[in-house]
């Protein structure tokens, strides 16, 4: 029931904020399209029941760019951290996303990069856009390392390509560990169950200096961080 009021209120939503956001998207003007983004992520944790525990928020300066890294085990993971990093993060996710209708224009609008996870030079064109993005426009971005949803609720293998991007932004990695998402939705439930999630905001590892052949001691570090 709670899943069927939030797709009304996703329709509702849409045909009320269509007209605004063209009247943004003529105008330029990003920054409020990511602000009613954050706003209906608030209002989909409500309708859901979701009761979200952060912790570690003190770890993050709004005024820096950071690279956000988190376990991924659930469609409810990327929403929720949306919502929740106190700043207006942007995402790299695969190109279907981006032909959702209203949606997906709106996202490539506000600088979501999109990515072909079977094409290496997609991969390598999409960590190119964000780090011109990041060095230009002081934009942060969010990533989930294990490119995919876990299936088990494990912790699995990271790629290297948020890795790639912190590097070559030189911007630090916080990571993040997700909690209980897991449970109330795991990968294949079309229906999310109301119930308690918990969110750690790690300390920044920093990338100044760093190179590529620093990549894997990096993926160490912050898999023993989000996996504790």
């Amino acid at each position: 029931m709670r899943t069927i009021i939030l797709l009304i209120f996703y329709l509702i939503t849409i045909i009320l904020v269509s007209p605004v956001l063209l009247v943004f998207w003529a105008l330029g003007k990003k920054e409020p399209v990511l602000d009613i983004g954050k706003w209906v992520m608030g209002v989909s944790r409500l309708i859901l029941g979701l009761k979200v525990e952060v912790e570690g928020l003190e770890n993050v300066d709004p005024r820096r760019s950071y690279v956000f890294m988190a376990n991924h085990v659930s469609f409810l993971d990327g929403p929720l951290l949306f919502y929740i990093i106190p700043q207006r993060v942007r995402v790299i996710l695969k190109k279907s996303i981006f032909r959702i209708p209203v949606a997906g224009p709106a996202m490539r609008f506000i600088d979501f990069v999109p990515v072909d996870k079977k094409s290496m030079s997609s991969g390598k064109r999409s960590i190119d856009e964000a780090v011109q993005a990041m060095k230009e426009k002081g934009y942060s971005f969010l990533i989930f390392p294990e490119g995919t949803r876990s299936n088990d609720g494990k912790l699995h293998q990271f790629k290297r390509g948020g890795f790639f991007l912190a590097i070559a932004a030189q911007v630090p990695i916080i990571p993040i560990t997700i909690k209980g998402t897991f449970e109330l939705m795991p990968r294949g439930r079309i229906f999310a169950r109301r119930g308690k999630i918990k969110v750690i905001f790690h300390p920044p590892v920093e990338t100044a200096g760093r190179t590529q052949a620093d990549i894997p001691a990096l993926m160490s570090q912050v898999f023993s961080q989000i996996g504790t």
